[in-house]
């Protein structure tokens, strides 16, 4: 057992890649270290492919186990299951932009799977995962056409900054993961604090200068050590077949594909599909196999797709390149909701609703880093009506979770000060129509419904997908809002969210090797001009957030009382707390700093909470007036209640008149206004009725 070395240092940091060692029953394996942060990450591949796909079978699949962070699971079961939503996307980072380069006709079902086996809470897992997925890929036996690389970028003080430690991204204004290879960037996933667009393209040179170092320190290293590529007949379209198919259907696939209505269209399509399968691939003629026809087709779409946008400048819906599709808004749509606004661009629609709550209502999430809860989420659905089909309801894919992530982050940086806006705030994007960035659809109704809920956000925020049709000659066209159609046959998928100003999102997956810093620079500038017509029509539509809340929307408010009140609050076992609770109606929340924050249905119960707490937690002074409860009657004066304490007003301070039967005079729960004399040094209150009167009598001479 022989363990194969290397160091790749970038921007003063060492990654270390070993193999050799572990898991040598994998087609390729590999242990990344950096600082203590360990990850395991191999690819296995059926030696022989799929005979009935047309696409390549890929599973990346990510796990943080808890043990690397000297960890367990916080609840009842403390075995790893099913995926976090961390760990969704995660797999879904290392899937982007390591699919694009397995050959094409690769259709071999494939595995890569990645475990975080060591975690410092210093150096960030995730470039690290896709450096290490590519260097198990690289010296493998699996073909890949090129190696790639990955790198985090924060900026802290006008200064970017290579693989920022866990710290350091706390403090920083940008979050940026870039991916690609030494010529080219494959993926990119990006948020930030409205940064100026030269910002985000000093960020994306950095980071690829950063990638190129990378690339060449894997790609030496599997030159010493990685295995020989095994050989295979990629499945390419059959030229034979798609010549036939082309001069039998191509007036009338060049008529389908200006059909500018999608059902239509994808109608028009299925059917020319039928009619060549019947022909081509049934039982009476199977000259050609199912897979070959639907590969044949799908290259001659992309072609005629490709050919209007560059010959013509003409989209299948009528656009040209720099055309943004219809936008209509519908504001206030749902009755009980908080807020809510129907979006529509194009065929793309949501209808996003904004939910308020108290802290109860925040989002409870446990990773490796910690555990606590979030204060804003958005959480998107695309059922299976929106783009007419029938399928099954069940948790959120990949791909929804992806989009609300995409979405929630986008908007995260407009969402005001917890102080300036105590609320939790839920938003749901229910995607009923898509063709095309619904995602960036869910930002713009999103960005309305918490307009149209109150919420005083900080920016306007909308968003834009845009897509790239690049000729072999390296000449292309950046289109602008793309169609479903034109993602499926197009190279690039470039989201991008911002105000007029400044960016707060950007995300790219590209289909093809070939995306250069100086395509992202043009395609930033154009979203430039599509983001500020988005936003015209969004602040057309609602200029400004509501002055006033939902009357449906839960009342708020937040007191500070000290930590060491928070005791009198609960009471023994809760008890206290219980009996706030079910006399106000209230929700209650205490934090450990004495922040305390009241949630209620009606202003009358949220009033009764506050009042109650401040009385529990307050500080009697002396020479103060209060009124309080009578808790006791003795001989010698009466007892009365101030606040979570009791004080004793002697018989002598009860009245300026001798009292007779104090038993006659004062009943216990009555109030009564008292005036603190003295509080000693155990904390006993000597109150009187007595000065009251004295002063009263005083101001009336």
């Amino acid at each position: 057992m022989k363990e194969h070395i290397t160091t790749i240092s970038v921007a003063e940091k060492s990654m270390s890649f070993s193999t050799g060692k572990i898991a040598r029953q994998a087609n390729g394996a590999v242990l990344l270290t950096c600082g203590e942060t360990t990850i395991l990450s191999t690819i296995c591949a059926k030696r022989t492919p799929s005979t009935d796909i047309d696409f390549l079978p890929l599973r990346v699949d990510y796990q943080e186990k808890f043990s690397s962070a000297g960890k367990t699971l916080g609840g009842f079961i403390k075995r790893e299951g099913r995926p976090t939503e961390r760990e969704t996307l995660l797999s879904r980072l290392i899937d982007r932009p390591i699919r694009p380069l397995f050959p094409d006709g690769y259709y071999n079902e494939t595995q890569i799977l990645s475990y975080v086996l060591s975690y410092d809470g210093i150096h960030s897992p995730d470039p690290l995962a896709i450096c290490a997925a590519s260097a198990a890929i690289a010296i493998s036996d699996v073909p890949f056409t090129k190696t790639l690389a990955a790198v985090q970028i924060g900026l802290i003080n006008d200064t970017f900054i290579i693989n920022p430690t866990i710290e350091q991204k706390k403090a920083s204004t940008l979050d940026l993961i870039l991916a690609g290879t030494e010529d080219s960037i494959l993926m990119i996933e990006g948020y930030c604090d409205f940064l100026s667009d030269e910002q985000v393209i000093t960020a994306l040179e950095q980071g690829h200068a950063a990638i190129k170092e990378i690339c060449q320190g894997i790609k030496d290293w599997q030159s010493q050590v990685g295995k020989e590529k095994i050989s295979f007949t990629p499945h390419k379209p059959n030229e034979e077949l798609s010549n036939l198919i082309e001069e039998k259907i191509k007036n009338e696939l060049i008529e389908a594909l200006q059909v500018k209505d999608k059902q239509k269209r994808e109608l028009a399509l299925s059917l020319i599909e039928q009619s060549m399968l019947l022909e081509h691939s049934s039982e009476t003629d199977a000259t050609y196999s199912t897979v070959d026809v639907k590969v044949a087709l799908k290259k001659i779409i992309g072609k005629y797709v490709r050919e209007s946008i560059f010959t013509k400048n003409e989209r299948c819906d009528g656009r040209n390149s720099e055309e943004i599709r219809p936008i209509f808004i519908d504001i206030g749509i749902l009755a009980r909701t908080h807020g809510s606004v129907l979006f529509t661009r194009g065929e793309t629609q949501s209808i996003s609703v904004c939910t308020l709550g108290g802290e109860t209502m925040a989002q409870r999430f446990e990773d490796l880093n910690e555990s606590g809860t979030q204060r804003f989420y958005l959480q998107y659905s695309f059922p299976p009506f929106s783009v007419g089909e029938v399928g099954r309801l069940g948790s959120p894919g990949r791909r929804e979770v992806g989009h609300g992530k995409l979405a929630e982050k986008a908007l995260m940086y407009t969402i005001p000060n917890i102080d300036k806006f105590p609320y939790i705030i839920r938003l749901e994007s229910n995607i009923t129509e898509s063709n095309g960035s619904s995602s960036m659809a869910s930002v713009c109704g999103g960005c309305l419904a918490l307009m149209d809920a109150g919420v005083p956000i900080k920016r306007p925020v909308v968003g834009i997908a845009m897509g790239l049709v690049l000729e072999e000659n390296n000449n292309y066209t950046i289109l602008s809002d793309i169609l479903g159609i034109e993602d499926a046959h197009g190279d690039m998928d470039f989201k991008i969210t911002g105000d007029d100003k400044g960016i707060t999102a950007f995300q790219m997956d590209s289909k093809v090797e070939g995306i250069n810093i100086e395509i992202m620079r043009q395609a930033i500038a154009q979203a430039r001009q599509g983001l500020a017509h988005i936003l015209q029509k969004v602040l057309s539509a609602h200029p400004k957030p509501r002055e006033t809340l939902s009357q449906h929307a839960p009342k708020i408010v937040t007191m500070q009382i000290k930590p060491s009140k928070i005791a009198i609050v609960i009471g023994p076992g809760g008890k206290q707390i219980r009996a706030i609770i079910e006399e106000t109606g209230a929700d209650i929340k205490i934090d450990d700093d004495g922040r305390v924050c009241i949630t209620a249905l009606n202003q009358e119960g949220l009033d009764r909470a506050r009042d109650i707490i401040h009385s529990l937690t307050m500080e009697v002074e002396i020479g103060k007036t209060y009124t309080g409860e009578i808790t006791g009657i003795k001989d010698f004066g009466v007892f009365v209640r101030i606040g979570s304490k009791e004080g004793l007003c002697h018989i002598s301070e009860l009245s300026n008149s001798k009292i007779t039967n104090i038993y006659d005079s004062y009943s216990i729960g009555n109030s009564l206004e008292v005036e603190v004399l003295d509080v000693n040094d155990r904390g006993q209150i000597k109150l009187s009725v007595r000065s009251l009167l004295s002063k009263k009598t005083q101001v009336n001479v």
